[in-house]
């Protein structure tokens, strides 16, 4: 399977994709990486467009997993032109936010200036996408459970 784990800032998407990625044994690409590869070789107004694509590419492998922040249905769109089987899994952050503990980002705030881009629209996940809305609202191993269980018992065509 190919999944996008996406969700607001500070909601604990890495931990989460990467806690996925190992339950189901694939690779976990943190986007956030991508994001500082993409800055050092694009001008600032390309950056946006050319992370994208980046996810797309680090789509390419059957089995992987890559966390990023919310995606506006115009990147969603984007990267599944380039990926047409691509699954995303949108946490839902609740009004009483679980703490988790954080792993320490390097150069968080140099990789976030770099977009110098508002934020994207929230757009939830439409009823034609393949993927499902995930509350973020328990501990780390019940939601990364609560994800493997839905995206193991349906196929990608019926998780929309």
């Amino acid at each position: 399977m190919r999944i996008v784990v996406m969700g607001p800032s500070d909601s604990g998407k890495a931990l989460i994709g990467a806690a996925v990625a190992a339950s189901l044994r694939s690779p976990f690409i943190d986007g956030d990486d991508l994001l500082v590869s993409v800055a050092a070789r694009f001008a600032p107004a390309d950056v946006p467009a050319a992370w994208l694509d980046g996810i797309a590419w680090a789509l390419r492998h059957p089995a992987v997993v890559v966390a990023c922040p919310l995606l506006a249905r115009s990147g969603r769109d984007r990267i599944r032109s380039r990926v047409s089987d691509v699954i995303f899994v949108e946490l839902v952050a609740t009004a009483s936010p679980v703490i988790r503990t954080r792993v320490p980002r390097r150069d968080r705030a140099a990789r976030v200036a770099k977009l110098d881009q508002p934020p994207a629209r929230v757009e939830p996940l439409g009823s034609d996408e393949a993927g499902i809305r995930v509350a973020d609202d328990a501990d780390l191993g019940s939601v990364v459970q609560r994800i493997v269980d839905l995206l193991v018992r349906a196929p990608a065509q019926s998780l929309r």
